[in-house]
């Protein structure tokens, strides 16, 4: 009973401390502003509290349709409870990555779980790149690794009380996929892994059940909404099988982070080893990647040598799982920040690795030293916690929290044309009647016609009290010939207004505008 209650209290206080490491780097950090939230994170909540949906044309552009829903426990944090405990409390959720990593250590190591080991993957893990510039964010990414690690973590225990466990993966990583399509790579590796179970057509079966209901679950009702609106359930992405009048018949992908063949992709781990960003459009350091390849070469040559295999089928499947789910994001998007769950268990990954290679080295392993190799693996878990450079995503500091002053010109409800992005994030702070029409998105230009073109014409023959205005960011390349479709153009006898931008040092301007044929 004291065993049980020691064990209990151990796990309380793994959960509470990573909740706790979360809120503070949160507090330490500052609050986010994010390009994604200035873009679409905000909008699309408020959009869809407000029936925005059937008013406005796109303002975030491409991102207006990806389902909000995994959005509204930071929109509402955020907005209810002062600064900065709301994003605190998501940086506490996002800390629950630790103890989870922590647990699927102990169960994937199993007799070489030992403290050190345990250690050394949660000290990985905890200074991912991508995950630290995550927390406390409005990133979906960090938030959706706990039930897509969950769900790995239940198809590698699932020999005992399989058909609940593969159900249950199932259902959380078909979960995330519904809540964020991107990770329908984990899905992918998730599917290739349950290969190697025991009875991999019942394991496959399962898996795919509880991934179709969980899709279904977090993102059917979305999807049903999307093809109403546009007739493409998930727009605009795979339009060339959908075929939406809104956009372009082809499948928009964005490619500016993929390798250029072969070479250039097995480099991947090592340009960010060295501190080549590729993946990510702000600069980052990270090295366990390069760890986890050299690592996997040594173990295919020790293989070789012994052999024999030094590899359990449930380390197997570990290593079909994260490789295979590395090669589908390697494929399909190359963006770091999509790569979170990997980052995660590289640690797990990396430990594992060592011990299973130290064990195989058998006698040439120095006597004197443990087994597992403790001091090697917290050396190693050490040297790429303090080389991991994360990346910065935009936050302001908590005693400059964003509240931006409006002024008097724009206190009337008016027409807005934004010509830029990310400017969504600005539509709930001004008047509510007003409407935003988007028409500098590449990915989703306005079709002459379409709804979206509709929608707007008919806007601009019901005018608003405030007039018609444009909206950009200062600096950014003069867009105002968009402005030539619809016959407007600046009015250059009235002064342009200014609103503080979420980023630091950034300023929003918003002219008037008249008719073409008046001047």
């Amino acid at each position: 009973m004291t065993d049980l209650r020691g064990k209990a209290l151990a796990s309380i206080a793994i959960v509470v401390c990573s909740m706790l490491l979360g809120a503070l780097y949160t507090l330490a950090m500052g609050e986010d502003v994010n390009w994604d939230w200035q873009n679409y994170h905000e909008y699309n909540v408020w959009a869809l509290l407000n029936g925005r949906y059937d008013i406005d044309a796109v303002p975030p552009g491409f991102q207006t349709y990806f389902n909000p829903i995994v959005y509204f426990p930071v929109y509402y944090l955020r907005h209810f409870l002062p600064s900065p405990y709301g994003l605190m409390i998501i940086g506490a959720i996002h800390g629950l990555n630790l103890a989870l990593v922590c647990l699927f250590a102990r169960l994937v190591l199993r007799e070489a779980a030992t403290v050190a080991a345990v250690a050394a993957a949660v000290v990985i893990a905890a200074f991912g790149p991508m995950t630290l510039s995550e927390v406390g964010t409005s990133f979906s990414d960090v938030l959706l690794a706990l039930p897509v690690i969950g769900g790995f973590l239940l198809i590698l225990v699932a020999d005992r009380r399989p058909v609940v466990r593969y159900l249950l993966a199932g259902l959380l990583i078909g979960a995330a996929v519904g809540l964020k399509l991107t990770n329908v790579v984990y899905a992918i590796g998730a599917a290739a892994a349950v290969l190697a179970a025991a009875r991999p057509l019942r394991a496959t079966i399962l898996l795919a059940l509880g991934g179709i209901i969980g899709a279904a679950l977090t993102g059917g009702e979305w999807c049903l909404i999307t093809w109403r609106d546009t007739g493409n359930p998930i727009f605009p992405l795979f339009n060339a099988v959908f075929q939406s009048g809104e956009v372009a018949a082809v499948n928009l992908m964005d490619a500016q982070f993929m390798p250029h063949g072969v070479l250039d992709a097995l480099a991947y781990p090592f340009y960010w080893l060295v501190g080549d960003h590729r993946g990510a459009e702000h600069p980052f350091r990270d090295a366990r990647f390069a760890f986890v390849t050299v690592l996997f070469v040594l173990g295919v040559f020790a293989r070789i040598a012994r052999g024999a295999a030094i590899l359990t089928r449930r380390d197997v499947q570990l290593v079909v799982m994260f490789g295979v789910s590395y090669l589908a994001w390697l494929g399909l998007f190359s963006i770091q920040r999509y790569a979170v769950v990997l980052e995660l268990l590289c640690g797990p990954l990396i430990v594992l690795l060592l011990a299973r290679l130290a064990a195989g080295a058998g006698p040439t392993w120095p006597a004197a030293s443990p087994s597992p190799p403790n001091a090697l693996m917290l050396t190693v878990g050490a040297a790429i916690a303090l080389w991991s450079q994360p990346a910065d995503w935009w936050r302001r500091p908590w005693s400059e929290t964003y509240r931006p002053e409006i002024a008097d010109e724009l206190a009337q409800p008016a027409t807005y044309f934004i010509l830029g992005k990310p400017l969504a994030y600005i539509a709930p702070q001004l008047p509510s009647q007003s409407r935003f029409y988007q028409l500098a998105d590449i990915g989703v230009p306005i079709v002459p016609g379409g709804i979206f073109d509709q929608r707007i014409r008919a806007g601009l023959k019901d005018p608003l009290p405030g007039g018609v205005r444009e909206l950009h960011m200062r600096g950014e390349p003069d867009r105002s010939t968009l402005l030539d479709r619809y016959a407007l153009t600046i009015d250059r006898s009235r002064p342009c207004v200014a609103i503080e931008g979420a980023r630091p040092g950034t300023v929003l301007e918003s002219c008037p505008l008249i008719e073409r044929t008046s001047r």
